[in-house]
């Protein structure tokens, strides 16, 4: 066991767990943030993305040690971290059916809305690509970010 220290969603936590604990399970286990999802286990597919000093990151494979002087957001800071335009943007547009990948999808797009606030369409694909949702919201999702965009993104 180690002791590991986080910085998530602005506020600092210090876990005990093995040094391998991959940082999903030290966010939800030990942390209590339970917004991110565990689905495939393999980076895959995207439910488990956080935002790792502004970067979209696969979480069910990182390491949580390795993130000790990092930065992380997730779903559950997102919006005091400027995500309340994209967030708002996914109501309006109704854009879950069964929601279980939203929180994956709407941090994959803060992180593309960060380092760039106005992407093409393309960029937009591109950045989504792998963030897969079983009920095809994918329409919606991306007229979402359109919608943030407008609405000021994430900024």
């Amino acid at each position: 066991m180690a002791t590991i220290s986080l910085n998530v969603n602005n506020k600092t936590y210090k876990i005990e767990a093995e040094d391998d604990i991959p940082l999903l399970w030290a966010l939800r286990d030990h942390i209590g943030l339970v917004g991110t999802k565990y689905s495939c286990g393999v980076a895959q597919c995207g439910s488990c993305t956080v935002l790792v000093d502004g970067v979209a990151t696969r979480s069910c494979v990182m390491p949580a040690k390795s993130l000790e002087n990092a930065e992380i957001i997730t779903i559950e800071g997102l919006s005091e971290n400027g995500g309340k335009a994209l967030q708002d943007a996914w109501v309006e547009h109704d854009t879950p059916q069964c929601g279980y990948c939203q929180s994956g999808q709407i941090i994959s797009a803060a992180g593309l809305l960060k380092s760039n606030p106005n992407p093409t369409d393309e960029e937009i694909d591109t950045a989504m690509n792998g963030n897969i949702c079983r009920c095809g919201s994918y329409v919606r999702i991306k007229a979402a970010i359109k919608t943030a965009i407008k609405n000021g993104g994430v900024v």
